[in-house]
């Protein structure tokens, strides 16, 4: 099989080859196509990891010729090019174009809509396509079938995800991801299941409360443009238990938190919209990307060690066999040497699973979210290996 990753040499890219690479597979690699438009992190990461498997594409997604060229005669198509640089419709339709199943790791929400509308399309051509199969997206959805399936009548869902950081104080910001989805997380409006129907709120808005344990503790949550509530409540097997509420709320740690809502306060959540200086347009983007760079390369030695944690979980309340119940799944990520050599382990290895469990079994076309294609416990053993711990309770 052929697995071709398409910004294959970034953060999460890079991620997702470690995790193809590694004794953890479950299909026959026989090989790995990086494309991406930096030749040096390409041959970095090839030098690094050191598997002849490793093939190396420069690729630029703009050439049209260049972009399929990399996609054909592939098993399937790995999208890990960021989702706001706007080549997302690009190369889904490419997948199709060119016959090959295709995933990408979502982005807000961007464009699920758009994607799901052309299920039929992929469906008569004979092509799968999972979208948004990373861990927020991607796992997420799964916890959420897992919720579901616990529940005959669902009243609503709500689904969560938390950081924490434990260590010295960091006096450098370090991004958890691209710059720009924090900065949409946190500037722009999210779409939300309330009342039975979709509604826009307001950018960090639902402000929520929960206490968690430990290094979690008391957390602030808000919610933010994501894809998972334009899916799981229109899913089948969830959709007819009669739904009326899902949200999803995000929680990232306490002292980084105030810095991204004090960027966005400066203005920086426009990001998009040029600023003049000195005669010249620049992006607000851009300058904000090179400073945070600069900054975190040249106090590279003032940043200290610390332990990231993970918590994604949903709360389900509904009833089953006609009583009254709550049902919890989580998922936790707690440090562990297996992640070291990452930036989100949780999001590339998400997105190796799913794009294995794809290729592991019979394919079935159209376009779909993850809790609408994956079985949730061979999906769970694929988490276990990677020492993801599972939590389930009904109450």
């Amino acid at each position: 099989m052929i697995i071709t990753l398409l910004g294959g040499a970034g953060y999460m890219g890079a991620g997702i080859v470690r995790d193809l690479v590694s004794d953890r597979a479950i299909v026959d690699i026989t090989r790995v196509r990086v494309c991406d438009a930096s030749r040096e992190k390409m041959e970095a990461l090839a030098a690094e990891l050191g598997d002849p498997r490793i093939e190396l594409v420069d690729l630029d997604v703009a050439t049209p010729a260049a972009l399929q060229a990399a996609i054909a005669g592939s098993s399937i198509c790995i999208n890990c090019v960021p989702t706001l640089l706007g080549y997302q419709m690009r190369i889904f339709e490419a997948a199709l174009a060119a016959k090959v199943a295709y995933v990408d790791l979502g982005g807000l929400g961007t464009y699920t809509v758009k994607q799901m509308a052309e299920h039929e399309r992929f469906q008569a051509a004979g092509v799968t396509a999972v979208i948004g199969a990373g861990a927020d997206p991607g796992m997420s959805n799964v916890i959420c079938r897992a919720v579901a399936d616990e529940l005959d009548e669902i009243d609503s869902i709500k689904l969560y995800w938390a950081a924490e950081l434990v260590g010295e104080e960091n006096p450098v910001l370090v991004p958890p991801y691209s710059v720009s989805t924090v900065l949409a997380e946190y500037a722009h409006e999210s779409t939300q299941f309330y009342d039975g129907r979709h509604v826009t709120c307001p950018p960090m808005s639902g402000r929520e409360f929960l206490d968690l344990p430990e290094p979690w503790g008391r957390c602030e949550f808000m919610h933010s443009p994501h894809s998972e509530q334009l899916t799981v409540p229109l899913a089948d097997g969830i959709r007819e238990k009669g739904i009326k509420e899902f949200s999803w709320k995000l929680h990232l740690p306490h002292r980084e938190h105030e810095a991204w809502v004090g960027l966005v306060k400066a203005g920086f959540g426009d990001f998009d919209r040029p600023v003049e200086i000195g005669g010249q347009k620049v992006s607000p983007l851009d300058v904000l990307n090179k400073v945070i760079e600069r900054n975190m390369r040249e106090n590279a030695q003032n940043i200290p060690e610390q332990d990231s944690h993970e918590i994604h979980f949903a709360i389900g309340k509904g009833r089953k066999d006609g009583r009254e119940r709550t049902a919890t799944v989580e998922v936790i990520v707690k440090p562990d040497d297996l992640y070291k050599p990452y930036v989100d382990a949780c999001t590339s290895m998400n997105g190796s699973i799913a794009a294995q469990l794809i290729l592991s079994q019979p394919m079935r076309p159209g376009v779909f979210a993850p809790e609408a294609y994956f079985d949730v416990p061979t999906y769970f053993r694929e988490l276990e290996k990677r020492k993801f711990i599972i939590g389930k309770r009904v109450e």
